[in-house]
């Protein structure tokens, strides 16, 4: 980012109208611009309802980067796409859009790689590079529903990155797409994933942004899960329990558990019942996920049956769960198998 200006798309309008004002611009300004920007603006001459003057005192004082395209991939099996943009520094983040039956969904990335580590995550290779400024995820969402013509209803902040690792950023993003002269997504509509930073949970709580926390679970017990996730390490899942349940005492929000199948890691009648037991006390619904491939794991996914075996038992034992649909495989798009790429790789 040039350090002389400012990133104008991670600002709200009240601190548009702000900046505007400190350059002697009218603040009502604020609003045409916000709405310009929130429509896919590439270029401040495209704001033509704005004097010619004013949009040349934009070009000097502003930032205004939109992402290039770099490659775009459709599923042959399911319609999902995947794209890869290329940012301001030359670093590349994948989004995804899905289709379903209630509209379409964006699974964005909140970083440029993942410093978490799970074992099974294609993110995280390479470990973290940097995170993803409030502007860069917003054009995520904007221009993957440009590109591909599709209305996008639901965000899913799943991708690349764990999203309480970049909290300030992330927070901000939501202010940005929900803001109802904006994009206007509903919080309700945006599930947010994490591997379990607890320490951001209470923070996170705070704001009562009614959002649906999703909590990558992936194992019950702290034996298997930090094998699988390092984060669990010096947090242990009692402690993830605990900070669910203040979550949903601070929300009202129910939180939902994401598990990957794994063959003979997690998969057994025993993993069943403690997370049986995790659920029910925490009040979650469950996705189980057939761990999709990704390279440079060695671990594969539970036989189709087994799956079914393990959600009949969680169903038994009175807890809610499903079998997420897999879409995007054939374009490595699924859970997992999202990555950082530098800008020159197609």
């Amino acid at each position: 980012m040039q350090a002389d200006k400012i990133d104008i798309k991670s600002l709200l309008p009240d601190e548009l109208a702000a900046a505007l004002s400190d350059i002697g611009e009218p603040k009502y300004r604020a609003k045409q611009i916000f709405t310009w920007l929130s429509r896919g603006a590439e270029s401040f001459d495209e704001m033509t309802n704005l004097p010619i003057a004013l949009r040349a005192r934009l070009r000097e004082t502003f930032l205004l980067t939109p992402p290039k395209l770099l490659r775009k991939q459709v599923s042959c099996q399911d319609g999902t796409i995947k794209y890869l943009w290329a940012l301001r520094d030359e670093n590349a983040v994948e989004t995804v859009v899905m289709q379903y039956v209630h509209g379409n969904t964006v699974c964005i990335s909140t970083q440029i790689g993942c410093r978490q580590g799970c074992a099974f995550c294609a993110s995280t290779v390479g470990g973290l590079i940097r995170s993803l400024e409030p502007s860069e995820m917003l054009d995520e969402v904007i221009f993957s529903e440009k590109e591909s013509g599709k209305a996008i209803s639901n965000i899913v902040l799943m991708g690349i990155g764990e999203p309480l690792d970049n909290f300030e950023n992330v927070t901000k993003f939501l202010s940005l797409v929900n803001h109802p002269e904006g994009m206007n997504i509903g919080m309700r509509h945006i599930s947010l994933s994490t591997c379990g930073l607890t320490e951001k949970f209470d923070k996170l709580a705070a704001l009562n942004l009614q959002l649906t926390l999703s909590v990558s679970l992936h194992a019950p017990d702290d034996e298997t899960r930090s094998q699988l996730m390092p984060a669990n390490r010096g947090r242990g899942v009692e402690a993830l329990t605990e900070a669910c349940l203040r979550y949903f005492e601070k929300t009202g929000r129910r939180i939902s558990f994401e598990y990957a199948m794994i063959d003979g890691v997690n998969d057994s009648p025993y993993h069943a019942g403690l997370l049986a037991q995790l659920a029910k006390r925490v009040g979650a619904h469950v996705n189980l996920i057939a761990l999709n491939h990704v390279e440079e794991s060695r671990f594969l996914p539970s036989p189709p049956g087994r799956i079914r075996e393990f959600e009949s038992m969680l169903s038994k034992s009175g807890v809610t769960a499903t079998v997420r649909r897999r879409l995007g495989g054939d374009i490595d798009a699924a859970c997992g198998q999202l990555r950082k790429k530098a800008a020159e790789s197609r």
